[in-house]
């Protein structure tokens, strides 16, 4: 089993990090195939907590390689500080890799994303303000900078001044901003070529030899099935294809060299930012999950939104990812409920939909039709097979697997790596 993805089947933060990092003691590659420093993987490893934004979480795992693969867009500022807050901590980092392919984050793209937020009002997208959104954009607009550009001035200097040209007029008369000095861009990013030089390789080149050498690859998501460009609750979305597809692209590697997709998905629901989210609560249950979850952004620190667990969306994302597993994480979080609701469809203006809503409108005015679940109150955090789960427990995870369409083959009742039950071997 040479090639395996991982993603987030909701809205992000379902706990990627702790099952790449299940993984990653078992493979020899974890690479990242999109996005950048917008999201964060909280990873627990005994009694010390990582918290990871733009590495992949299997830089953790002694002889694993992280790739930052070419889809990823990176803020060389903030690798450098992650890398030195790890190596700080006794983290051996020599292993990474990073695509020369993968673009840059400059400055002016940071001052350009949050000023746009700004601008937007009450219509913001709910974006990190950390420049993602400009420099996707810059690579589709064909005036992005790759990490490859660095290790030359000449070229370096000519695609910032060519970017800043039409940058800069929208930064002065458009919002009012200081203009960005061509000169400084460029020398910040120059300060950072030698020591970013030592990692750079052609990644595509090295995964498919790996996969060549039978070595066992794992494909990290940053972000998550609802949040993808395409197939997310677009606009309320991010740059980049994070679902299964995005690892092709993101990657450089073939369809068929894919042998297992898996979803990590929340027993209940979480969403960061702005956009709909029909099972969400409001009330004194929703402070409940996120106080209990520790529902607060790995990057932001903001507080999530929380909701129940929606099965219209797990099927939704089993569908556009071709998902094989879930990964249920966070199940203790539900022990003391009397009655756990689960949504299996939605009401769009008297009409149910057991499937996702064809057009946003709708899904925007979608109210869950809940199923009530018998809750469970004992402790649940020791359980290491499912039979040592509360009947109760045990009935809610077969009822999520039947409405979901997807086996769940994980199941985490803690915060701590050995926290897990495992019912399938994702590897197997």
């Amino acid at each position: 089993m040479p090639a395996v993805v991982v993603l987030g089947a909701q809205w992000g933060d379902e706990g990627k990090g702790k099952a790449t990092d299940q993984l990653g003691s078992r493979v020899d590659y974890v690479v990242k195939f999109n996005g950048g420093n917008n999201a964060g993987h909280t990873v627990v490893v005994g009694d010390e907590k990582y918290a990871l934004h733009l590495l992949p979480s299997g830089i953790l795992s002694p002889g694993c390689v992280p790739v930052v693969g070419n889809g990823v867009v990176v803020d060389l500022e903030v690798l450098f500080e992650e890398l030195e807050a790890l190596t700080s901590r006794g983290v051996d980092v020599s292993r990474l890799l990073i695509s020369s392919s993968a673009h840059v984050i400059p400055s002016y793209n940071r001052t350009l994303d949050k000023v746009t937020e700004r601008f937007l009002g009450k219509r913001q997208i709910g974006t990190t303000g950390r420049g993602i959104g400009p420099t996707y954009a810059d690579k589709m607009n064909r005036v992005g900078i790759r990490i490859s550009d660095l290790f030359d001035e000449k070229i370096l200097r000519e695609k910032v001044e060519g970017a800043l040209t039409q940058k800069n007029q929208i930064l002065v008369k458009i919002y009012n901003r200081r203009a960005a000095d061509v000169d400084a861009v460029t020398a910040e990013l120059l300060s950072y070529a030698d020591r970013v030089r030592p990692m750079v390789a052609d990644t595509s080149l090295v995964l498919n030899q790996a996969l060549d050498a039978g070595k066992t690859l794992v494909f990290e998501a940053g972000q998550a099935t609802m949040l993808d460009v395409d197939h997310g609750t677009y606009p309320f979305v991010t740059s980049s294809s994070a679902t299964a597809g995005g690892v092709c692209t993101g990657a450089g590697i073939g369809p068929s060299r894919v042998d297992r997709v898996v979803g990590v998905i929340k027993a209940y629901t979480t969403r960061v930012g702005e956009g709909p989210f029909p099972t969400e609560l409001h009330d004194d249950l929703g402070e409940h999950l996120r106080k209990t979850g520790g529902e607060y952004g790995v990057t932001t620190g903001r507080p999530r939104r929380t909701g129940w667990y929606d099965a219209v969306i797990a099927r939704y994302s089993g569908r556009v990812n071709g998902l094989t597993d879930l990964v249920l994480t966070k199940l203790d979080v539900l022990t003391g409920q009397e009655k756990v609701p689960v949504c299996v469809a939605y009401d769009v203006d008297g009409v149910r939909h057991d499937e996702m809503p064809v057009d946003q409108s709708a899904f925007h005015h979608a109210k869950p039709v809940y199923e009530e679940l018998d809750g469970w109150w004992e402790d649940i955090s020791h359980c290491r097979t499912f039979e040592e789960l509360p009947v109760n427990a045990q009935r809610y995870v077969l009822a999520l697997e039947e409405m979901s369409g997807t086996r769940i083959s994980s199941i985490g009742v803690g915060p701590d790596r050995e926290a897990t039950i495992v019912r399938h071997d994702l590897l197997d």
